[in-house]
C-alpha cells in the first residue's frame, strides 16, 4: 500500500534524516518517490544521486506528495504550515507532525483544510530500522491510519496512544534513547576501568544491552524476573546492583524522566 506513494519530509534535520535512512534501508518506497525540503539543501545534495528530490520550496513538496511528514521545529511549525495552507488537498494529503508539544488541535486550526492529521514520536533508531514510534489521532479513517502505521513500522515498532500521553512518548521515547546510550556509555567506561580497552568493552557492553532488550521483548517478562536469575545469594551481581541503588541509580533515572517530562510541559 505504502510502496507506490509519495512522501515529503519537510525539515530533513537530524530525526528527518534518520527517518529516511529507515526508510530506504528497508525498500519501503521507492527514493524517486521522496522529497525532503531543508532551508539549507546542501547537507543533503548527495541524496540527489540516489534519485532523491531535494528542495527548499516547502510548497513544491508538498503539491508534488501525499503523505507529508513535518519534522519542523516546535516554535516555528504553526506559523509555517499557516503560510503553506493553501497548498494542502482533501483527498489527496495526510499531514504528520514531529514537533513535541504541538497539539492535533493546534496543527489543524493552521492548515484550514480538513484532511488526516497525526502526531508521531519517532527516534532517531529508525536510522537502523528500530525506532519506537508513537502514534496518536482524532482521525476516524481506518485506511489513512493503517498507511501511517505502515510508514511508521518500516522504520521499526509502533503503538498508537492518546494524544494526552504523547509529551510523555517523547520522553520515554525519543529522550529515552539518550538515556539509555548514557547508561551504555557509563558501562563502557566501567569496563574499562575493570581492564578492557575500549573497543572490547563497547562489543561487549552493546550486545549485553542488545540481550537484555530481546530477553524482555521476547519473554514478554518483568526485567526482575530476569534480574533473578543472575543475582545468586552473595554473589558480585547482587553487591553491584545494591551498591548502584545506594547511590541512587534508579532513583537518578526516574528524576531525569520527570524533569525531562516537566520541560516540555512548561
Amino acid at each position: 500500500m505504502l510502496k507506490n506513494k509519495k512522501i515529503a519530509i519537510i525539515g530533513c534535520g537530524n530525526l528527518g534524516y534518520s527517518i529516511l535512512n529507515g526508510l530506504l534501508a528497508k525498500n519501503t518506497i521507492l527514493p524517486s518517490n521522496i522529497t525532503v525540503t531543508k532551508r539549507n539543501t546542501k547537507t543533503l545534495d548527495h541524496l540527489v544521486d540516489k534519485e532523491i528530490v531535494v528542495t527548499s520550496d516547502n510548497a513544491k513538496a508538498i503539491q508534488e506528495s501525499e503523505i507529508l511528514i513535518v519534522a519542523l521545529k516546535p516554535y516555528n511549525i504553526l506559523e509555517i504550515l499557516k503560510a503553506l495552507n493553501t497548498h494542502f488537498i482533501p483527498g489527496k494529503h495526510i499531514l504528520v507532525s514531529l514537533a513535541t508539544g504541538i497539539s492535533l488541535s493546534q496543527i489543524k486550526e493552521a492548515i484550514q483544510v480538513s484532511i488526516p492529521v497525526y502526531r508521531a514520536m519517532p527516534n532517531t533508531a529508525a536510522d537502523v530500522g528500530m525506532s519506537m514510534t508513537c502514534i496518536s489521532t482524532n482521525n476516524s479513517d481506518h485506511n489513512s491510519t493503517e498507511l501511517i502505521k505502515e510508514c511508521f513500522n518500516s522504520i521499526g515498532d509502533t503503538i498508537i496512544i492518546d494524544e494526552d500521553l504523547m509529551d510523555s512518548a517523547t520522553v520515554l521515547g525519543a529522550c529515552g534513547i539518550a538515556y539509555v546510550l548514557r547508561f551504555i556509555r557509563g558501562m563502557i567506561q566501567g569496563g574499562i576501568e575493570i581492564g578492557f580497552d575500549a573497543k572490547t568493552a563497547t562489543k561487549i557492553v552493546t550486545q549485553t544491552a542488545k540481550g537484555a532488550a530481546e530477553l524482555l521483548i521476547q519473554r514478554n517478562q518483568h526485567p526482575e524476573h530476569e534480574i533473578d536469575k543472575v543475582t545468586t545469594p552473595k554473589g558480585c551481581t547482587i553487591a553491584g546492583l545494591n551498591e548502584m541503588e545506594h547511590n541512587g541509580f534508579s532513583s537518578a533515572l526516574i528524576k531525569g524522566i520527570v524533569t525531562s517530562f516537566d520541560k516540555i510541559e512548561k
